[in-house]
């Protein structure tokens, strides 16, 4: 293990601007993870994982995806999702300048894993391995809904459903990046644009895949996703559905025991 991890930010023209992308760098990498985040978020949520990564030998990158974060674009206002999986591939393409060789593995948390399946979808390299967290690729019957009312609701997301460690929303609720207003329909139409799109779109291919969910996850709920994971994944796929956890399962009471199953995937499938 490495404990000379070096942090720093790059930026990478996207789309539709310039995106902000975090780095943790041991001083040897051995291999490559891509972290994509969920919606209303941003890549620095993902230090703790990004941490312990890094300290296995990964040079590890999560970008701002367009509209979040420190990036370009009007907070979560996103009018194309293959838009943000095109950019996932141009920083893909940039990572892997900067460590030639080296194995990669990406990984999607929610939106981020609507975002990694288009990636993929689209025609993008194998990488050598998929981790899906919590993956919107389902959709969710009790959101859909909004995209047509006028006036839209106001509902941010709450809190809560983020993890049982009450913690955690109270660091949510308080983080300048994480966007907290309420949903905007372009980005709506948007994201169910999107799963209709992974319903319609071709499997993975023969990648090994990590699938991880919270068993009480109300924005993506599990028994949704799990058949759509099952289509998409080849015969390589390594499904770990956690009784109670919520939306976040690497930041849940039992975040060590989830990061730890995400650690060891990496290290296999990058050997």
């Amino acid at each position: 293990m490495s404990d000379q991890i070096t942090t720093d930010d790059l930026t990478v023209a996207g789309r539709h601007g310039e995106l902000v992308v975090r780095s943790w760098v041991p001083a040897a990498p051995r291999s490559v993870v891509l972290i994509a985040h969920g919606y209303g978020e941003h890549g620095g949520r993902y230090d703790h994982v990004a941490r312990r990564l890094a300290a296995d030998g990964a040079a590890v990158y999560a970008p701002d995806h367009h509209a979040h974060g420190r990036s370009a674009g009007e907070p979560a206002l996103v009018e194309s999702f293959d838009d943000l999986a095109v950019d996932l591939g141009t920083v893909r393409d940039t990572v892997a300048g900067r460590h030639p060789g080296l194995p990669v593995v990406v990984v999607g948390h929610s939106l981020g894993g609507l975002i990694v399946t288009r990636h993929l979808q689209l025609g993008a390299d194998l990488p050598r391995g998929v981790v899906l967290s919590g993956p919107f690729v389902a959709g969710n019957p009790q959101i859909e809904p909004l995209v047509e009312m006028d006036p839209l609701p106001e509902v941010p997301i709450d809190p809560a459903v983020l993890s049982r460690d009450p913690a955690v929303g109270e660091a949510y609720v308080a983080d300048p990046l994480v966007y907290h207003g309420p949903f905007k329909r372009p980005t709506l139409r948007a994201v169910f644009a999107a799963v209709q799109a992974v319903a319609g779109g071709p499997a993975f291919g023969d990648v090994p895949v990590l699938w991880v969910h919270g068993d009480e996850d109300a924005l993506s709920p599990a028994d949704l996703v799990e058949p759509v994971v099952g289509r998409l994944a080849g015969n390589d796929l390594r499904s770990h559905r956690y009784p109670g956890a919520r939306h976040e399962v690497f930041n849940e009471t039992n975040r060590d025991e989830v990061i730890g199953v995400l650690a060891a995937f990496v290290a296999e499938v990058t050997a």
